[in-house]
């Protein structure tokens, strides 16, 4: 039994479009009348107008006869059905009216703005609650056209239950059997078509409707399916959507909600987008003429109801949703290569948005999430090659912005009221300039419009889209487009962006095939824009340092090419060299930073591009001091020793004369002639100064012509270099320290480093101290007394230090400190000068003949300074225990000279323990020749044991070379056979010292 009638009679034909003659076209709205460019498209392209009829078919649809031929009952009642269906006018072409949805004359909406209603706004922003009419004098658009732009069908009568019936009947023997004839497919879809007017008042009607869903997105799936894809010979696919857009005015869709209805929206859109070009179809038709229909009329009112189904999906679409499923089913073929189907596309999105911005009606939450990315892709549109396409798109664009201040409107709390309003009157003060034809002619000028509305989210989809149009090759018009959308959008947006590295990371990717100069500069100066943004500006640079290097000519470009206005220059730069700072002030690693070499390379490409000259200027200093550092680290590595991020080299080799190194040089090269240092740099090459640079053992060399030439070519630059090393010496790691100092050698002018040139004598790397010692050489006739003696107690413990130029030299300082003590001052040091004889008699012994001929040296220097005159046994080079007479000699006059004054005795057992075997040897010996000319009493008083095997307290600060017990004894069973037997010959006279109570006395001084 059939389900009762509702009871509640007809009703309008939901929110169906309305039947509108285009040959009397009627133009309302305000201000001067324009005819809308939607409308004369769809005349030219998509209607029957002026196009002469095919045939007549074989069987007239659109009769009564039909319907009361296959579903029975009254004939009247069949054809309102059949009118109610959008049969009639769509179906195929006659001489009758042409029907154009939703695009009738009077609805075209004045381009003339008219922005009096917002004069409030201007006087005060802030005080107004928003209104509809506030967005309808900004878009130009009729509220009444808004409120109700539906001329609704007149009400039909019901179609008879008998009726129904049969349409059920017949329906669901499809649904079990198969349509052959295409007579068979146009009556399923007209009788579903005819079936669905009758779901407002009949229940029996929505039962077999909702149950069959599945069975009739089949269907309708098999049709488009079985319909060729590169001609046009049947209206099915016609019917198809007008039974679909039918079903929709009704609430029911076919193309939402699941996978196979997803599935139908797709084939369907790409079975009408795809067909090819009218003027091809019109070809095929010529060569093979279907006798049935004319081609293209057949293909614009094909077309056309495409253009109403998708219309009749957004008339009720409050959240967005079905706009956002009909933008992705869309989004490919409005980016098609094809300008016939990029037409199509364009044409079929502008109606849907001039549709759904007169039937809007929104509500939270709102689906539609991908505004950015639409208004990007229809303002690329706007600039089409294709003239067609660029009205299509500017047509859509002014019901967009309606669309986009509704949307707004809606989301916004009371909060965000003035920023709306704010954004509103941007965009009002920017269309005052221009007009509505020009405005949608220049695509920088809708960015600037839209940009105010547009969230970050959103802002990050715009660019991204507009990335994705310099790939479009085949029409240059998109690339040109898309600099001029990226760089008006980045310009106005300021620092309102999100996902900048992503966005850097297109950038990078796409300039490669970007040719045109114009677009390339645009591009770069995006990347500027964002650089010169301190919030940014880490950003883009780390993201641009993690390319390969060197860095491929486009990137190369890029650093070369930046456009970044003065008052950020500095600030750029500044934040580059950072990135390599903190490279150095890391803990050493088994390899190098990879951002090291980058930054470096990155620096010589900024240099050579010299578009920061002021901020190369303004920070030499530390560009060149950072840069030497660079080098020191770089010296003896290869690309193997710096860790490269993993895949960054894909597919790629890298070249073995690519060195760390030579990006240094390469880029302290560049730093000295883009600051004017010719002549420093032609110093440098003449005296082979970069040769000097690269080498490990005489890089610092090279760094001390460097700053010599300085000095002698640019001593204000010079100054400014100066003012680094003190926080390098104190606070950096070695390399900072070194290379540091190695500018200081020739430095006149630094008295007041001197602390820290001190300390650096403390330092565990040898160069560091090498270079400190040097230095100090310079400064020692400047120093004052106190400085002076510090310094001296200092040197005194590298007398013997394990590094033998440290040792040598450390003694050279040492004698020149005492050289150079005044005579006032003589007595503060003697007792230094007296502590430091013992170590130096016994490094004259020293198998290093460097190390023993500087301890002579200087011995002679605390001589003359004591006015003594040193035997000439102190000058024999040969070791002692080979020549025992004149050892005898030497021990007889320090005994004499130093009795009373030095515990000559204490302080050479301490070196006993040397852990060098001719020092240990000379001081055993140096021992028991000793005991002939101390006092005796005084050994008897403290007995010998302290010297045979007791520990002797003795400051071993002043006892270079110490290591262990300092016992005789123990020297007995030294393996050294040389040493054991002056061991027991000095032990043998300690102990006769102690057993003779009448031995003799010391010789008297």
């Amino acid at each position: 039994m059939p389900l009762p009638y509702r009871g509640r009679g007809s009703r309008l034909a939901s929110s169906r479009v309305a039947s509108t003659s285009v040959h009397s076209p009627r133009r309302a709205g305000r201000g001067a009348p324009w005819s809308s460019h939607a409308l004369r498209l769809t005349r030219r392209r998509h209607s029957s107008e002026q196009v002469p009829p095919g045939p007549e078919p074989q069987a007239d649809f659109r009769s009564g006869k039909w319907l009361q031929e296959h579903a029975g009952g009254d004939a009247r009642d069949s054809q309102q059905t059949a009118r109610a269906g959008m049969g009639s006018r769509h179906r195929i072409c006659s001489q009758e009216e042409v029907v154009i949805p939703c695009d009738s004359d009077n609805d075209s909406g004045s381009v003339d703005l008219q922005l009096s209603n917002l004069e409030d706004i201007k006087k005060d922003p802030s005080s107004l609650e928003l209104t509809d009419s506030d967005i309808f004098d900004i878009t130009g658009l009729s509220q009444e056209s808004f409120i109700d732009s539906f001329r609704h069908l007149t009400q039909q009568g019901p179609v008879s239950e008998a009726n129904v019936e049969r349409l059920i009947q017949s329906i669901q023997e499809v649904f079990n059997g198969e349509l052959q004839s295409e007579f068979e497919k146009l009556t399923f879809l007209r009788s579903l078509s005819s079936l669905s007017q009758t779901l407002p008042y009949d229940e029996t009607t929505e039962s077999f409707i909702h149950s069959h869903i599945t069975d009739i997105v089949h269907v309708l799936n098999m049709l488009i399916e079985e319909e060729p894809l590169h001609s046009l010979f049947s209206s099915v696919r016609q019917e198809v959507f007008i039974t679909i857009a039918n079903l929709s005015y009704q609430d029911i869709h076919l193309l939402f909600g699941s996978e196979d209805r997803a599935d139908l929206f797709s084939l369907i859109t790409k079975s009408i987008i795809t067909l090819p070009s009218v003027e091809t179809l019109i070809q095929l038709q010529e060569i093979m003429p279907s006798g049935s229909y004319n081609t293209e009329c057949l293909y614009r009112q094909t077309f056309q109801a495409f253009s109403e189904m998708l219309q009749s999906l957004v008339v009720k679409d409050p959240h967005l949703e079905n706009l956002d499923t009909i933008f992705k089913q869309m989004d490919p073929w409005l980016q098609s290569t094809k300008d016939h189907e990029r037409e199509r596309a364009t044409a079929s999105m502008a109606q849907v948005l001039k549709c759904l911005s007169r039937h809007l009606s929104l509500k939270l939450p709102l689906r539609f999430q991908r505004l950015g990315h639409f208004v990007a892709l229809m303002a690329l549109l706007c600039g089409d090659s294709v003239t067609e396409v660029a009205e299509e798109a500017a047509e859509g664009m002014h019901c967009l912005l309606h669309v986009t201040l509704r949307l707004k409107c809606t989301i916004y709390d009371k909060k965000n009221h003035p920023n709306l309003r704010r954004a509103m009157k941007k965009c009002q003060e920017l269309l005052e300039l221009y007009s509505i034809k020009q405005f949608y002619s220049c695509p920088f000028k809708i960015a600037q419009i839209f940009e105010a509305f547009l969230n970050s989210n959103e802002l990050f989809q715009f660019v991204m889209t507009t990335l994705d149009g310099l790939e479009n090759l085949k029409h240059p018009c998109t690339q040109k487009s898309a600099g001029e959308l990226l760089i008006t959008m980045v310009k106005n947006a300021e620092s309102r962006f999100e996902k900048v590295p992503e966005i850097m990371g297109v950038i990078c990717a796409r300039l490669s095939i970007i040719s045109q100069p114009r677009v390339r500069r645009q591009i770069i100066n995006t990347v500027s824009l964002f650089i010169s943004r301190p919030k940014y500006t880490d950003i883009v640079i780390g993201h641009l340092l993690c390319h390969p290097v060197p860095y491929d000519r486009h990137l190369a470009e890029l650093w070369r090419t930046l456009e970044v206005e003065l008052p950020s220059t500095t600030w750029i730069l500044w934040r580059l060299l950072r990135k390599l700072q903190k490279c150095h002030n890391e803990p050493t690693h088994e390899k190098m930073a990879y951002v090291a070499v980058a930054a470096t390379d990155a620096l010589y490409e900024v240099f050579v591009g010299n578009r920061l000259q002021a901020a190369t200027f303004r920070l030499f200093p530390q560009l060149l001091m950072t840069l030497l550092i660079q080098i020191h680290h770089s010296i003896g590595l290869t690309m193997s020793d710096v860790a490269v991020p993993s895949g960054l080299y894909t597919g790629q080799e890298m070249s073995s004369e690519v060195t760390p190194l030579c990006f240094a040089i390469q880029a302290t090269k560049s730093l000295l002639l883009r600051t004017l240092c010719w002549q420093e740099f032609n110093i440098m090459e003449k005296n082979k100064g970069w040769t000097l640079l690269e080498g490990k053992e005489c890089h610092l060399q090279g760094v001390s012509l460097l700053a010599n030439a300085l000095l002698e070519r640019n001593h204000l630059l010079a100054q400014k270099v100066m003012y680094l090393l003190v926080p390098l010496l104190n606070r950096g790691n070695d390399k900072h320290k070194l290379t540091s100092a190695g500018f200081f050698v020739e430095r006149e002018d630094i008295r007041s480093l001197l602390p820290c040139i001190l300390d650096l004598l403390c330092e565990t790397d040898e160069k560091i101290v090498l270079l400190a010692i040097q230095i100090l050489l310079q400064l020692v006739g400047t120093m004052d007394f106190t400085t002076l003696t510090a310094m001296m107690k200092t040197l005194f413990t590298l007398f013997g230090d394990v590094r033998s130029d440290v040792h040598r030299l450390s003694m050279t300082l040492f004698g020149a400190s005492i050289k150079s003590v005044k005579y006032t001052d003589k007595k503060g040091v003697e007792n230094q000068v007296l502590d430091s004889l013992v170590p130096l008699l016994l490094y004259s012994q020293d198998e290093n003949d460097a190390v023993a001929e500087e301890s002579r040296q200087v011995l002679t220097i605390c001589a003359q300074f004591l006015k003594w005159k040193l035997p000439q046994e102190v000058y024999c080079k040969d070791p002692w225990y080979i020549s025992p007479s004149e050892a005898g000699t030497v021990c007889k006059f320090f005994g004499k000279k130093c009795q009373g004054k030095v515990n000559l005795l204490a302080q050479t057992l301490m070196f006993s323990k040397n852990a060098k075997l001719p020092i240990r040897r000379a001081a055993v010996l140096f021992v028991g020749l000793l005991l002939k000319y101390v006092d005796c009493s005084e050994l008897r008083t403290k007995g010998t044991d302290w010297i045979e095997n007791e520990i002797i307290s003795i400051d071993l600060h002043l006892q270079p070379g110490f290591c262990g017990h300092l016992d005789l004894k123990a020297l007995l069973h030294d393996p050294e056979p040389s040493l054991c037997i002056i061991a027991s010959q000095a032990l043998f006279r300690v102990q006769k010292v102690g057993a003779e109570p009448d031995s003799r006395q010391s010789i008297p001084g």
